[in-house]
């Protein structure tokens, strides 16, 4: 009498593979999650560090030409943030950052302020509004630390 062996996975074998593969599954996933919110906050890091060397830059632009004073904005239209001093000619970043409102790794200006108090932006990172202050007074460009935000995160 002959006996065929069977080429086929066992129940045991099967359940094991579908379990390792679950553990595997649990570990990566939350760490995908982790990394896109380090991307934003790596975007969110270059964007700062490009409109506070903007300012910088426009300011020395000024000082050659005589004048003292920072630019009195950052934006012209509600729509595209950072593009220049509030005027369609005079341009502070080569192309301006198009704002979307509440959604996560993009900019804002929905707050508003004025040239005496400054103007307020905001980034969005992991469902957390970041405001950042420009003082046209000062060329300043800086978040408030809280609890609440990212702040830390994007100037650290």
């Amino acid at each position: 009498m002959l006996y065929h062996k069977r080429k086929a996975f066992t129940m045991i074998e099967l359940v094991f593979v579908i379990v390792v593969l679950g553990i595997l599954a649990a570990v990566a996933i939350p760490k995908f999650a982790a990394t896109r919110d380090d991307a934003q906050i790596s975007k969110g890091r270059s964007d700062v560090a490009a409109i506070r060397a903007a300012i910088v830059s426009e300011r020395q632009g000024r000082l050659l030409q005589g004048q003292s004073n920072y630019i009195n904005k950052l934006h012209h239209a509600t729509d595209i943030l950072f593009d220049n001093n509030g005027t369609a000619t005079s341009t502070l970043l080569q192309y301006g950052i198009t704002t979307q409102d509440n959604t996560n790794g993009k900019w804002d200006n929905t707050v508003g302020g004025d040239a005496t108090n400054g103007w307020t932006y905001t980034y969005k990172v992991d469902g957390l509004d970041t405001v950042f202050t420009y003082t046209p007074a000062n060329g300043t460009f800086n978040c408030t630390a809280a609890t609440t935000n990212k702040c830390a995160a994007l100037t650290n």
